[in-house]
């Protein structure tokens, strides 16, 4: 493969003086949890990073194309989200809601300020898997039903609870929190019986959520929820109407809307701020976490007062969740995304990429479909066109040989067949154009 040079960068790295990735290999064999896994054959140590950069242990620079997993948002070390961590951390670490605090109030308020509608409430907890356990909580609580809905190749996280909403066998421990869970077809319009061409595609594929309301549920839900694109299952975006007609079935059959916003979130998608939004609804409760902390472990639900009365009825709060100096990261990475418009970097070179990405589709037999709003665009392999058989070696082949060319990009979809591309949203078009040189050679080389 030719070498292709990154943009510069005017940072230097610290040099690494720390153990040798052979010894941190070794210790995470003996002192880790077995079912980690890692990416690519042989496996990569990151030391440093600096906005849409990061550095290995040999001070190799690499693109971060998938953000920590959609998780840095504005870059990694951003100085004003930083400054903020820091200064916060100097004053106060740690006080549980049980005492008033400042920094969890102003940045609820802020948080609220860019959600439509009612709604206004917000409790912060750790993790996204943490979030979608409180919202079926409140779900079931205000409604008084039971069972829910969620889509067949979902992701909602690795709790016992959210593991049951989750659809994707990689992911899946057979749990039972999977009782009451009912899976309806996904709307994927690649590999789905309702394709692209179908201008009707989105009310179809929500008939199967009035069909699992009519015939497997007791014809009254407590809850629907959905990634507004769908993360670990390839990064599939939704037909036109589909949240619509889905939202309108569950609502009738007694059951609140749920949106995961955990991927999607902050301005990612580029058309708006929630992705939720590029589907002209309006959900009941939404959960969000990664990219609302840039890193740190911070997630959040938020839903309408109606709703969150219910959790008065007993004694609830969450030791650490919005303690005051993930509460100032929080506030400080909404700050950035206004300072920065980085809503409109994503869709300016959103749209740029994805062209790019349509030239190689036209160049490339192996890439099947390309998809995606903003910066989060899905790349799926087959190995023929007309059969869509997955091509999973094709994509890990592509991935591992960005690797060696400098850009660090993610895996989805059920056979691991799809590159996800998700990289903090402060990407330049110099990055862009590697980015698409970069993948041009690496599926090229085969």
């Amino acid at each position: 493969m030719k070498s292709i040079p990154l943009p510069p960068t005017p940072h230097t790295p610290q040099p690494y003086t720390g153990p040798s990735a052979a010894q941190v290999l070794a210790m995470r064999k003996q002192y880790l949890n077995p079912g980690l896994f890692l990416y690519y054959k042989q496996p990569i140590m990151i030391v440093e990073g600096k906005m849409q950069y990061v550095w290995d242990d040999t001070g190799k620079r690499y693109l971060d194309g998938l953000g920590g997993i959609v998780t840095v948002s504005v870059g990694h070390c951003h100085p004003h989200v930083l400054a903020a961590a820091n200064a916060q951390n100097a004053t106060l670490q740690h006080s549980t809601t049980i005492y008033l605090q400042p920094k969890i109030a102003e940045f609820a308020e802020k948080l609220a300020s860019k959600l439509p509608g009612d709604l206004k409430v917000c409790y912060f907890v750790n993790s996204g898997s943490e979030a979608n356990d409180l919202a079926m909580l409140m779900a079931r609580l205000s409604t008084g039903n039971y069972d829910a809905i969620a889509l067949r190749n979902g992701y909602h996280g690795g709790s016992p609870a959210s593991m049951g909403l989750t659809a994707h066998s990689t992911w899946k421990f057979n749990t039972p929190h999977s009782f009451g869970i009912h899976h309806a077809v996904a709307p994927y319009p690649y590999r789905g019986p309702h394709g692209y061409d179908d201008p009707d595609a989105g009310r179809k594929y929500a008939d199967d959520v009035k069909n699992l309301i009519d015939y497997a549920t007791p014809g009254k839900i407590a809850a629907f929820i959905a990634e507004s694109i769908q993360g670990v299952g390839g990064f599939v975006e939704f037909p036109q109407g589909y949240l619509k007609h889905a939202y309108e079935h569950v609502r009738a059959a007694g059951g609140v809307c749920i949106a995961d916003e955990v991927q999607t979130g902050f301005g990612r998608t580029g058309t708006h701020f929630w992705g939720f939004e590029t589907q002209g609804v309006i959900p009941d409760i939404v959960t969000m976490a990664k990219g609302i902390g840039n890193g740190a472990p911070l997630a959040a639900v938020v839903t309408t007062p109606k709703i969150a009365a219910v959790m008065a009825q007993k004694v609830h709060f969450n030791t650490f969740g919005g303690n005051p100096v993930v509460s100032a990261i929080g506030k400080a990475v909404l700050e950035v995304i206004e300072q920065e418009k980085t809503q409109a970097n994503c869709l300016e070179l959103g749209t740029y990429i994805l062209a790019g990405l349509e030239k190689l589709k036209a160049k490339h037999q192996v890439i099947g479909d390309v998809r995606g709003k903003g910066l989060m665009l899905g790349i799926e392999f087959v190995k023929d066109r007309t059969t869509k058989q997955p091509g999973r070696e094709e994509c890990a082949r592509a991935v591992e040989n960005a690797r060696e060319l400098g850009l660090l990009l993610g895996k989805g979809g059920l056979w691991g067949q799809t590159i996800r591309f998700a990289p903090p949203m402060n990407i330049t078009k110099a990055d862009a154009d590697f980015l698409l040189a970069v993948l041009d050679e690496a599926i090229g080389a085969g």
